[in-house]
């Protein structure tokens, strides 16, 4: 049924234009408008924080790239001089109303599987927790020499001040341009649009008519589970030696066939296995023997220890390559800005 309810949505969003077939859902992306813009004139003033936020985010539903964005912002940002702290909700989490910090032991059940991948990536200090104020709060606790916070997925958390935004976009843009469940949009699109909301094209080029900044993904080396885990750089082959055998690629992402996409164009032959986005990998999809898999560091971080019978696993990091003028303007921004208040609710 899940899998029913994503094919249609995915059949009647990502389009230029509105179909027939969102018709009867119109009322519901009217209300959900109205309810927004009722939120937004509501929300409390954010409380400041001792430290500045960049926030990052997505005006439409399903993943964009945020992830490698927020481990590509951090890294750039650290070279000009910040010490970042992450905050993010925890998606798919067990008790997710709970603060909680992002441990050497942590587990992607106990803090979702983006958090504990952005904890690994950049060695930053990261707090989950669905207040996000609150995990700022904590973070800064526990870590007074951060002096830069980065919200991951916190466009609409209202309560949260920032000095400046990151609106991240895929090859899918605005998708049909309607508000959920008719569109993929959570948010209406600001006009005019805000300053301090800059934006950025994952996809290596523009997909909506607003200005913004144009990064691609790339797939990094291949390294094999247990070297992956230990941090074992070393083991990480180029992607060329996989070339020469039969894959079974597993990805649990809001849109799997990006992943696929960029193995085949890496000339990598593969089975595809796309699974649900946050796939929890409490049992392996995949049978032994068979093919070696492939799968992203987002799944990595889920799956079990590797038994001696297990088929063998490579993990392919997602890289970003932010460019300078966008880093060199939020640092600009982020230096200088006192809190803004959130996007004001369109007329």
């Amino acid at each position: 049924m899940r899998g029913a309810l994503e094919a249609f949505f995915r059949g009647v969003w990502w389009v230029p234009r509105p179909g027939l077939a969102v018709l009867p859902l119109r009322p519901l992306a009217a209300l959900y408008g109205l309810l927004w813009r009722r939120r937004s004139r509501r929300a409390v003033a954010p409380v400041a924080l001792p430290v500045p936020v960049l926030v990052v985010g997505n005006l439409v539903a399903g993943g964009a790239g945020k992830t490698p964005t927020v481990i590509a912002l951090v890294a750039g940002l650290r070279q000009r001089g910040w010490t970042p702290g992450i905050v993010s909700r925890g998606h798919g989490r067990a008790g997710a109303a709970a603060l909680q910090t992002v441990g050497p032991h942590a587990t992607a059940a106990e803090v979702g599987d983006e958090p504990l991948l952005l904890a690994r990536r950049t060695g930053a200090p990261v707090v989950v927790g669905r207040d996000r104020v609150a995990a700022a709060r904590q973070l800064l606790r526990e870590h007074p020499a951060v002096d830069l916070l980065v919200a991951d997925d916190g466009l609409q958390h209202l309560a949260l001040p920032r000095q400046a935004e990151l609106v991240v976009f895929d090859e899918r843009g605005l998708g049909n341009g309607l508000l959920l469940p008719a569109g993929p949009l959570r948010e209406p699109v600001p006009q005019p649009w805000p300053g301090g909301r800059h934006v950025l094209y994952t996809n290596g080029a523009p997909s909506t008519p607003l200005p913004g900044h144009a990064a691609r993904r790339t797939l990094g080396r291949a390294w094999p589970l247990e070297a992956w885990r230990a941090g074992q750089a070393q083991a990480a082959v180029p992607l060329a030696a996989l070339r020469e055998r039969p894959l079974l690629a597993a990805a649990g992402l809001a849109a799997p066939e990006k992943f696929f996409g960029m193995l085949r164009d890496a000339g990598l032959r593969i089975e595809p296995l796309p699974l649900p986005d946050h796939h929890p990998f409490d049992t392996l999809p995949w049978a032994a023997p068979g093919p070696d898999v492939v799968v992203t560091e987002k799944d990595a971080v889920k799956l079990p220890p590797a038994r001696p019978d297990d088929r063998p696993v490579w993990v392919l990091p997602l890289d970003l390559a932010v460019p300078d003028a966008l880093l060199d303007a939020l640092d600009a921004e982020l230096g200088r800005a006192p809190p803004r208040p959130t996007a004001p609710p369109p007329p």
